[in-house]
């Protein structure tokens, strides 16, 4: 019995000594938070999808605290109503929010194109790119396994006929899912704009068509008749200098004019602009 108390008291003694000097250093040594940092970090949205540019939540918080300057506009998903109230703890002029939503680059569904594989592994684009590059025959499409729509917080996303499809009324621009799909296919744009090019294949015009119907053939219609030089083919592909679309005087031109119909028109306002 005296052995056991002789090993074991010591080992209490260290404990408790260990414990002292804890407590101690933990009241002496402890880095005062900035009071402002829980204020500002209850009125984010929670969402952690570093569309601020900062990691998350609790990064951005602590930068509008201690960082003179840092924008009081950047959470995208709180959009206006965020913004006010971080000008208002912070004491400055309340910054307008620019509302973004996620666009799919791509409209090649069942109806257009069809698989070169049947693929029977991990339901994920990520390992069915690994594995096959694509399991399409366009090596740009979606390859519609659902990694954008397991990642979107909104419930925005949904897989249709064999591609991700994104309800822009319920997307508050966040950008998880561009940050998740393998083929870039997903962007953020901003909501007011009204015309999307619904293709990323970058392949000549006889390439793509042979794998996609509805793909961009890079035939340059809508760059002609476009009369603000907002559209232009760049790499067999139409890309879109929104700078220039608002000043369109006959927007949807583009669209009409588009020998494979992939440039789609239409109000994809996100959730905020609709509450409004």
């Amino acid at each position: 019995m005296n052995e056991i108390l002789i090993a074991v008291i010591p080992v209490v003694i260290i404990g408790i000594i260990c414990a002292v000097v804890l407590v101690v250093a933990s009241k002496f040594m402890a880095v005062k938070e900035n009071e402002k940092i829980p204020q500002i970090r209850e009125c984010l949205p929670g969402a952690n999808c570093g569309a601020c540019g900062f990691a998350g939540c609790d990064g951005y918080a602590k930068a509008l605290a201690e960082e003179e300057g840092t924008p009081t506009n950047l959470c995208i998903p709180g959009a206006d109503a965020v913004s006010r109230k971080l000008s208002e703890i912070l004491g400055v002029e309340f910054e307008d929010v620019v509302e973004k939503v996620a666009v799919v680059h791509c409209a090649g569904d069942c109806n257009f194109t069809q698989d070169k594989v049947e693929y029977s592994g991990i339901k994920s684009c990520a390992a069915a790119k690994l594995i096959f590059g694509s399991k399409g025959e366009c090596p740009y499409g979606c390859m519609g396994l659902g990694d954008c729509m397991n990642v979107c917080p909104s419930n925005a996303i949904c897989i249709e006929n064999g591609i991700a499809h994104i309800n822009t009324r319920l997307c508050t621009g966040c950008g998880l899912c561009t940050k998740t799909c393998p083929n870039n296919l997903i962007s953020l744009m901003d909501d007011v704009e009204r015309v999307i090019v619904t293709c990323s294949n970058k392949d000549k015009g006889a390439l793509t068509r042979k794998v996609c119907k509805n793909g961009c053939i890079g035939c340059r219609k809508c760059e002609k008749v476009c009369t603000k030089g907002a559209i232009k083919v760049v790499d067999n592909l139409a890309v879109i200098d929104y700078s220039k679309c608002p000043d369109c005087e006959d927007l949807g031109v583009c669209a009409r004019e588009c020998t494979t119909g992939c440039i789609a028109v239409s109000d994809f306002s996100g959730i905020h602009r609709v509450k409004n």
